[in-house]
């Protein structure tokens, strides 16, 4: 396999029907209004030479090398900043340009080191490239004179150099920064031959805003901005395309190897998610898959207590198979289960939950998705029809109005919050609803048009006010409701009461009355609106009334079913939706359907050759619950740290100990693993073969790009495992896996890796009525038939604040760190966020004798830890903030077990907490004297 080299046409294609006709070289071409004479040549297959134009950014025109002539024009115009006009004549090839291209060519060299040859982007350099184009040959100035050459190597990322004296100034960093990312954190600095890039005011990258998201890098042409890990190993000499395996944005990357070592990771221009952007995680964060920290051998120990013990495949999977059925035997079919996890891929989900309902028996699954977004999933379903968001990420770039609720894209989702960012630059209005100032709110170069900070837990009562404002000043699309939607009138006598209004709430939300309706007013009369959403919304006990309320926002507005619109859910891991999709839950099989479906069951029952149960299994709440009660006695984890990331940790880990079997299967030994009697080692993603599914129902295929360190793919353990407990489990290959979803679940219809492998992705449904996949849901009526509104009343949580704990703690994510942190901490990404802090209010902290940096104790009625302070004021008053990436914090330790009414989703975003320094421990006493 070869390395992928894919076209860059200079500069972006142009939106329209192709009308224009030019003559490039003798070739007629005809392209849409507005293209570049750059890009018509190179789709005519006439590459003109280049050095400051890339199709990812807008031309420029600075490099000087891409000069043409044009009949009936003066001089020689750059191809990149002129577009084409009808009946248009251009040559590109001539005397003169060649002359005149030598002599750029030389102004560039002659001030640039000559060490092509120990250069670690020798044979993938623009400069060196164009250089042969252009045929030069000799550098008549000479390369003595005042010069560049000794300028300094700027090593402080941890992932790139930035090696000045090969800089070129040709801008391309610096747009990216600005056009693509959006952190605009690099900038020409000087002027003539002063000038030069500079990070922030002159200092380092690291000291700079720079996001590391690797722009600046994928556009350099010389080695100027280079990966370190290209330095190290040498240029790689071939490509897979897979999927990311972080956020639920579904970026696709071209893994460039050499030999089997993977050199770097290239974000996919044609990936349907990211269209060639990434960030820190999935551009540079891969290194954990080779980390001497993971286990690659199975293991087994009678007791917890211990020491683990090495063990061959065939042990490890007997010992666990023969464990399972004697405590089935002992204690009954039920005794045992399993959880899947969101970070694999469907086909291993997949298996999962077939072992489960099959081999075990009984419905006991569960899937991590039960602690982020299994709100949306109800939620959606009772208002729409379907368990997922309306739109594609595209749909964003024609949004007029963004309301952004509980959700902070630019650290969680930063791919897609540099799109957001893109299309708030080109003039897209925002509101932002969330007790904490995110990034987004305001900036250098965003800022939010409201800042709704509401108090943590009041989401209802502010989705209420704003329909509230919608019906009764006159707001709602009749046409729309009347056309498409059901129960409207009896929702709109209730949100019209008084108690919904901004001024009855005000007092609950903390939100301004007045502010409150200026943004429901924005929101609803603007062309296209679209509610973006995260865990803010679900991660509550009314996580799912709040889905309902937006969806029922969404359809008063007639805001569905359309570009620019919709209700999206961002998912917080690789594959939430695909583990959701997959039957992951105990009441439904893959597709959402219940479990007591007769018609549904036989679907499965027929093929599997096994009786499915009717009745629903049990949740991971309850799972644990029974384990303390000892009714509930074994239980397989595929690929979860549960003890970390699952609420009330002590009740967790309570659980876990009093099991009989605990079977874990992960890349690393981690919180669960202690509790673990057997360890079975899993895939990287670089190692796995099958599909994720993105937050915008994309399903995108994962190419293993090396053979399974451990000697198995995960699917192939989970069948073994079955097939030692007695049940008849075997797929040949994961695409076979993927055919037999494809035969039980309607979505799917359509699916298969060989589809998948000939049009890049597919956004489900995927089936005869939509054999190329579904990017705008709801378009011309809903799932269910008709989009049903429902009534929203607001509950207050349990959880509130008192004397002794008066403050509320609310969770989220950043940047650098992915969930538990079990990969990016084994990754260069510690250099951003080394530990857990507690984000508290200046005035929180003075009156608590709280400076920054100050170790303290956070604690609720539950448990408590300890972190370092940050006093900042982007929380209000009242409200702190902390992150759950590092172990050591444990930040789980303090929240409760308060849970979404509908799915037990935990209530990870209201905690009654109290902050307190924490005093130093006395030193022993010294020996008397």
């Amino acid at each position: 396999m070869s390395l992928i080299k894919e076209p860059d046409f200079g500069t972006p294609a142009r939106p329209g029907e192709a009308t224009v006709a030019v003559e490039i070289d003798g070739t007629e071409v005809l392209v849409p209004e507005g293209t570049s004479v750059m890009r018509a040549a190179a789709e005519a297959g006439i590459d003109i030479p280049k050095l400051c134009a890339t199709d990812s950014l807008e031309p420029f025109g600075s490099c000087r090398l891409c000069l043409v002539d044009i009949d009936g024009r003066k001089g020689t115009p750059a191809s990149c900043t002129t577009p084409v006009a009808p009946g248009m004549k251009v040559r590109t090839q001539t005397e003169k340009l060649a002359k005149l291209r030598r002599g750029v060519m030389e102004l560039y060299i002659s001030d640039h080191p000559l060490d092509c040859l120990t250069c670690p982007a020798n044979g993938d350099c623009e400069l060196q490239d164009m250089a042969g184009v252009v045929g030069l040959r000799e550098v008549r100035y000479g390369f003595d004179g005042e010069n560049h050459l000794t300028e300094p190597t700027d090593s402080s990322n941890p992932y790139f150099d930035f090696d000045a004296s090969k800089c070129i100034s040709c801008s391309r960093c610096v747009r990216a920064c600005g056009e693509v990312q959006g952190t605009f954190a690099l900038t020409i600095e000087g002027r003539g031959f002063a000038s030069k890039v500079a990070a922030g005011a002159g200092g380092s990258f690291m000291e700079s805003d720079c996001v590391s998201c690797g722009a600046c890098v994928q556009a350099c042409p010389t080695s100027t901005l280079q990966e370190k890990s290209v330095v190290e190993l040498g240029m790689p000499t071939r490509s897979v395309i897979t999927t990311c395996a972080y956020c639920g944005v579904g970026c696709s990357f071209k893994a460039e190897l050499r030999g089997d070592e993977v050199v770097r990771m290239v974000p996919y221009k044609d990936g349907g998610a990211n269209e060639g952007h990434s960030c820190v995680k999935g551009r540079f964060a891969f290194g954990y898959a080779s980390h001497p920290d993971r286990k690659l051998k199975p293991m087994l120990r009678e007791r917890i207590t211990d020491p683990w013990r090495e063990v061959e495949w065939e042990e490890a999977i007997g010992y666990t198979a023969r464990r399972l059925l004697e405590i089935q035997a002992a204690h009954g079919t039920g005794a045992i289960g399993g959880i899947t996890s969101s970070r694999c891929t469907n086909e291993e989900v997949y298996a999962v939950q077939k072992m489960v309902r099959a081999a075990f028996g009984n419905n006991n699954v569960d899937t991590c998705a039960r602690v982020c977004h299994s709100p949306t999933g109800y939620g959606l379903k009772q208002t729409y029809g379907t368990s997922a968001g309306t739109q594609d990420f595209k749909s964003v770039d024609q949004a007029d109005v963004i309301l952004l609720i509980g959700a902070n894209p630019t650290d969680a989702h930063p791919v897609f919050g540099s799109r957001m960012k893109r299309r708030l630059r080109a003039g897209a209005r925002l509101i932002v609803a969330d007790p904490r100032r995110i990034d987004l709110v305001r900036s250098p170069h965003v800022e939010a048009a409201h800042h709704l900070q509401l108090a943590p837990g009041t989401n209802v009562a502010l989705v209420n006010a704003l329909a509230h404002v919608v019906v009764t000043e006159g707001l709602v699309d009749r046409e729309f409701v009347n056309d498409r939607c059901e129960d409207f009138e009896t929702w709109e006598r209730f949100i019209a009461q008084p108690q919904h209004s901004p001024e009855a709430v005000a007092d609950i939300t903390g939100v301004p009355a007045e502010e409150l309706r200026a943004a429901a007013r924005l929101y609803a009369t603007a062309p296209n609106a679209a509610i973006y959403y995260g865990l803010g919304v679900t991660e509550h006990s009314q996580g799912s009334t709040m889905v309902m309320g937006m969806a029922n926002l969404a359809m008063a507005t007639g805001n569905i079913g359309r570009q620019g619109v919709g209700v999206n859910p961002l998912r917080g891991q690789n594959n939430v939706q695909g583990s959701c999709d997959m039957g992951s839950f105990p009441h439904e099989l893959p597709g959402y359907r219940h479990v007591s479906d007769d018609a549904v069951r036989s679907v499965f029952e027929t093929l599997w050759g096994r009786t499915i149960l009717a009745e629903p299994g049990l949740r991971i709440p309850n799972m644990f619950d029974s384990a303390l009660d000892g009714s509930f006695r074994a239980l397989f984890v595929h690929g979860e740290d549960i003890a970390q990331s699952d609420p009330n940790t002590r009740h967790v880990t309570a659980a876990l100990s009093s099991l009989d079997l605990l079977v874990v299967q992960d890349l690393f030994l981690n919180e669960t693993s202690k509790f673990a009697h057997v360890f079975l080692p899993g895939t990287s993603f670089l190692e796995k073969d099958g599909t994720f599914t993105n937050a915008e129902r994309r399903i995108n295929r994962v190419r293993p790009v090396m053979a399974p360190r451990t000697g198995k793919h995960e699917w192939e353990i989970v069948c073994e495992l079955a097939q030692a407990m007695g049940y008849p489990m075997k797929w040949d290959d994961a695409a076979q896996i993927m055919d037999e979803i494809a035969l039980t679940t309607p979505t799917f219809a359509g699916v298969s890796f060989a589809r998948l492998d000939r049009v890049g992705s597919v956004q489900w449904p995927c089936n005869d009525a939509a054999p190329e996949g579904t990017p705008i849901m709801h378009v011309d009526g809903f799932v269910r038939g008709k989009g049903r509104f429902v009534e929203t009343v607001y509950v207050p949580t349990e959880e509130r604040s008192t004397r002794r704990f008066p403050l509320i703690l609310t969770t989220g994510r950043i940047l650098s760190q992915y969930n538990v942190g079990a990969q990016t901490r084994r990754t260069g990404n510690v250099a951003w966020h080394p530990e857990d802090v507690l984000e508290l209010h200046p005035h929180d902290a003075e009156v608590r004798g709280i400076r920054d940096g100050d170790t303290v104790v956070l604690a609720s009625r539950v448990g408590e830890t300890s972190l370092r302070a940050r006093i900042d004021d982007r929380m209000p008053v009242g409200v702190v903030y902390t992150t759950f990436h590092h172990p050591a914090t444990g930040a789980n330790v303090v929240t409760t077990e308060n849970s979404d009414w509908a799915t037990n989703c935990p209530e990870y975003k209201v905690t009654a907490v109290q902050v307190t320094l924490k005093q130093p421990v006395p030193a022993a006493p010294g020996p008397v004297r």
